[in-house]
């Protein structure tokens, strides 16, 4: 049919927006960011190498995968408001500004938490530690109520802090 509203253009129109449920439509975006570049990617990568669970990579993926969607709300804190007019329900949407902006300091803060009983089983992960500092900027940006553009620095370190984080870890682990 022809792109006057015929089967083409419907079809077209479910390519360019993910599908008939996207998962940004429904505010699922941030569980799967967690459940897969976090459980997934970390518990599957210590699964692979020690052919073993463990209650350290457990922790390791929740505090990897909660930095992960610290990034995602940024960029949703950052659109809010054409979600809104869009009818997109994001997480983000669906907290509001206020309940964003405390889960995403709630998200780039709890992975330093969950590293202090690997701490305790094993002195050089403190090395995590380090890469708090790479948090307060953020936060406080956030928390100040950044918006639009000047979300977008936040972005990247918050980027970077996960980088930093992960990179510390392993070298914790291997020590």
């Amino acid at each position: 049919m022809d792109a006057g509203g015929g089967r083409r253009s419907d079809r077209r129109r479910l390519v360019l927006h993910g599908g008939k449920k996207p998962y940004g439509y429904l505010g699922l975006g941030e569980l799967f960011v967690f459940v897969f570049f976090g459980l997934v990617a970390v518990n599957g990568t210590a699964y692979a190498i020690t052919q073993q669970p463990s209650w350290v990579a457990l922790l390791a993926s929740v505090a990897i995968g909660l930095l992960a969607v610290a990034l995602m709300l940024t960029n949703n804190l950052r659109d809010i408001p054409t979600d809104v007019i869009a009818g997109k329900r994001t997480l983000a949407v669906r907290l509001g500004d206020r309940g964003t902006r405390l889960l995403y300091t709630a998200a780039l803060l709890a992975p330093f938490a969950l590293m202090v009983p690997v701490i305790v089983a094993h002195l050089p992960v403190a090395l995590v530690l380090l890469a708090l500092p790479l948090a307060i900027g953020p936060v406080q940006t956030v928390l100040r109520g950044a918006q639009g553009k000047a979300l977008i620095p936040v972005l990247g370190r918050t980027g970077q802090l996960e980088l930093v984080y992960s990179v510390l870890l392993l070298i914790g682990l291997l020590l």
